[in-house]
């Protein structure tokens, strides 16, 4: 393993710390990996020694190279300065990802109570977005000003280019609310983002990677809070796809940055039913493939079926739904499935609305 420190900011003490794994050789088809960039909190007065190091060190064991980025804090902290210093770090990871063997479209970042914040701009207003983004009991919109007057509401920036997010946090967060971290889930619920949550039912502010070589044994907190390590791990692996130990590269990821295929640019049964009805040609196959499964299926009560105008509520709860989803309900087939598949997969992705 490789270790460098590059100051990126000598006036205002920012630097980034780079741990750098070996490949190939024994590693064999690990020719690059993933990065994982650490941002400490601290309530941007100061980066917490605790959210730094022992973090980066928990990636590096699986696999990932690993960075901590001491941002501008204390009298350097007046917003944008920060994020400055993240799109900085983020451009000279990038422009290193040859001579680093590093993917330099799978950079996640993590970041913990302001650093979450931090994690939370750089996923939802920063020039160079990660591919992913872990938020530890991160302060979002509720509590924004009692860290940083000037820092901005994250809440309110979550679009449709927020990468998929893993968030953890405890019930009784006596410095960070937990509805910071719900609030932030809410919009991405609303923009139909990825994510994982682990809200633990108790535990203390700042616990890091919750294990006894930072948070000491008599801390009251559920034993459960240090699997936030594992579970994001291997949420990275389904988000980033994991080491292929057959071919250099990874595997395809198994979870898209979205619950549906409505960015798509063509038509397809992983988009929503609203997306494909929304659609000329879409409603069009949609009310064929219905009208097929109605010839056949004389038990169904579901309203998909008996052609009734469906009341508001239901309505839009249906139009949320996948396509593939849908059709499941009122047992269409997979051989049905697959040919409104590759129809669908002709039409363009336009919509119009309903």
């Amino acid at each position: 393993m490789k270790k460098e420190v590059v100051i990126l900011n000598g006036e205002r003490n920012v630097s980034l710390t780079v741990y750098l794994l070996d490949v190939g050789g024994e590693f064999r088809t690990i020719t690059r990996r993933p990065l994982v960039l650490v941002l400490p909190g601290g309530g941007y007065q100061f980066c917490s020694e605790r959210e730094a190091d022992p973090v980066a060190l928990s990636y590096l064991k699986a696999g990932y190279h690993a960075a901590v980025l001491r941002y501008s804090v204390s009298a350097h902290s007046q917003w944008p300065n920060p994020l400055q210093d993240y799109e900085q770090a983020m451009e000279f990871l990038k422009e290193k990802a040859r001579e680093w063997n590093i993917y330099a479209d799978r950079i996640a970042v993590i970041g913990f109570s302001a650093g979450g914040h931090l994690a939370a701009a750089a996923a939802t207003m920063s020039k160079n977005r990660p591919a992913a983004a872990i938020l530890g009991y991160a302060v979002a919109g509720a509590d924004v000003k009692g860290c940083s007057p000037t820092a901005p509401d994250t809440v309110s920036a979550v679009d449709r280019r927020t990468p998929p997010c893993f968030l953890f946090h405890t019930r009784n967060d006596n410095v960070v609310p937990v509805m910071n971290s719900i609030k932030f889930m809410e919009a991405l619920t609303e923009h139909d983002i990825t994510f994982e949550s682990h809200i633990y039912s108790y535990g203390p502010h700042g616990f890091s990677t919750c294990d006894t070589s930072v948070q000491g044994q008599s801390t009251r907190r559920s034993r459960r809070v240090p699997n936030w390590v594992p579970d994001s791990v291997g949420w990275l692996r389904e988000v980033f796809g994991d080491f292929d130990d057959q071919a250099e590269g990874l595997l395809e990821p198994e979870v898209k940055a979205h619950l549906s295929s409505d960015d798509e640019e063509f038509l397809s049964v992983d988009c929503t039913m609203g997306h494909v009805m929304g659609n000329p040609r879409g409603a069009e196959l949609m009310e064929a493939a219905l009208a097929w499964i109605r010839e056949r299926t004389t038990a169904s009560k579901s309203p998909l079926l008996q052609g009734e105008e469906m009341p508001p509520e239901m309505k839009k709860m249906v139009d949320r739904m996948l396509v593939r989803d849908a059709l499941g309900f009122v047992q269409a087939g997979e051989d049905m499935l697959q040919s409104l598949d590759a129809q669908l997969r002709q039409i363009p992705s336009t919509r119009a609305e309903r």
